[in-house]
């Protein structure tokens, strides 16, 4: 039997909140109180969340070919990394006022890797750092041909230098193995695929 929250959003009281910056991101402080697993209240716990709200990301895999198509840009947050700033990941981007996630899923896919998907399945949704950040991600896997479709892409209105790689699924699997691929995006990705791309080749 699938076990449900003890609680939910009715067992908590958010007693103040306020924007302590605003920029590319947004931060913000809240004080709240929630109920315990005894039955009382929690004293009135004051936290900072980064505001990111929700984005969508897409690993790429060509069923026929066997092939895995993962971007590479510089992420800032990666700085201290040993092997540098570089990352590969899925294709991702934020959604908007008004777009749903596969509005997000077409047009990045679009942007970043000028390609389209025959097919966008679902892999699923996750909250990637609740302690800290509301950030929400849809992830899929976008089905198309990867064939000589390796480029570099991105919008230079929003500084994106973006280059596609595109890998045979074993050196895929054997640079995660590797720790090669350390985004949590490709990892959960990738674990989804390794179940799935013999079903999903077979049916291209």
């Amino acid at each position: 039997m699938i076990k449900k929250h003890q609680f939910s959003h009715n067992d908590v009281r958010i007693e103040s909140s306020k924007t302590l910056f605003s920029g590319f991101f947004e931060i913000a402080e809240l004080v709240v109180r929630h109920k315990l697993f005894n039955g009382s209240w929690s004293q009135p716990i004051k936290r900072e969340i980064f505001q990111r709200g929700e984005a969508v990301g897409v690993l790429l895999f060509d069923p026929a070919n066997q092939l895995v198509g993962l971007v590479e840009q510089f992420r800032v947050g990666a700085l201290g990394e040993p092997q540098g700033p570089w990352q590969f990941e899925v294709v991702a981007g934020i959604i908007e006022p008004g777009e749903s996630p596969i509005d997000v899923a077409c047009r990045e896919l679009k942007e970043e890797a000028g390609l389209s998907a025959k097919e966008l399945i679902p892999i699923c949704d996750y909250l990637v750092s609740a302690g800290g950040t509301d950030e929400k991600m849809h992830l899929y896997c976008g089905l198309t041909n990867l064939q000589n479709k390796e480029g570099i892409f991105g919008l230079q209105s929003e500084n994106e230098d973006i280059l596609l790689h595109v890998w045979s699924y074993q050196d895929t699997i054997e640079a995660k193995a590797a720790g090669i691929l350390n985004s949590a995006a490709v990892t959960i990705a990738l674990q989804w695929l390794e179940v799935h791309h013999i079903k999903l080749r077979d049916r291209s």
